[in-house]
């Protein structure tokens, strides 16, 4: 059996270690994401999705435990080694879109190609396809400004996986559209992730939503939970 795209194996994280004002955020968190798979992951505000998003896209460290990628061990690896790892194998959806307002829609999905040595016609080939799939290729020469909430994010989507990662991390990638939009936009980036193959942990708030995953974990009290 291959290795799980992404495992996280007791991972502890606090803010403030060893002060009075100490927050423990994480407390043995132990999962596993297999190839294709998209695992929701659901907690009140403030319990620590970010967190451990950030620590599993290799963006923050943890105080202990080891974060897998593909098999590979990157707690201890350096800054240029994670660096390369999440540029090659990790895709990122926030909330809020954070596409570059001075570029169009197909400049911000042929960016991250180009920094990672794509070619610019192979990229911007890639880009304007991602961007058919979820029916935004009429934006293409458009930029943020001039798009929908909804639109603008289907561009951040496309850009998370204009590198063909093989995770994608969403922290609750919908939670600023209205409820109709939401729920338009997430359905288009669940078939965009089926579409690839690659594994997702997708953090949000809507259990309707999360139920159309393959699996459900609660963040609760530091741990991790099946639903």
């Amino acid at each position: 059996m291959s290795d799980p795209v992404l495992r996280l194996s007791a991972i502890e994280k606090s803010y403030n270690a060893g002060k009075p004002n100490e927050v423990r955020v994480l407390s043995g968190v132990d999962v596993a994401l297999n190839a294709g798979e998209i695992v929701a992951l659901v907690a009140p505000s403030g319990a620590g999705k970010s967190t451990l998003l950030h620590i599993a896209g290799l963006l923050d460290t943890a105080d202990s435990g080891t974060v897998e990628i593909e098999g590979e061990d990157m707690t201890a690896r350096s800054d240029r080694k994670r660096t390369a790892m999440r540029r090659e194998a990790v895709g990122f959806v926030y909330q809020f879109h954070h596409l570059l307002p001075e570029f169009t829609a197909l400049e911000n999905i042929t960016l991250p190609q180009l920094a990672n040595g794509t070619p610019r016609s192979e990229a911007e080939l890639r880009a304007y396809d991602l961007m058919t799939r979820v029916g935004v290729e009429g934006r293409a020469d458009h930029r943020p400004s001039a798009m929908s909430g909804g639109e603008q994010q289907r561009v951040a989507f496309c850009r998370a996986l204009a590198n063909a990662p093989k995770l994608l991390l969403a922290d609750e990638p919908t939670g600023n559209l209205d409820p109709a939009t939401s729920d338009q936009v997430f359905g288009t980036l669940l078939d965009l992730v089926r579409g690839t193959g690659m594994s997702a942990l997708i953090a949000t708030h809507n259990l309707e939503l999360a139920a159309k995953m393959d699996r459900v974990l609660r963040l609760e009290g530091g741990r991790l939970v099946p639903v």
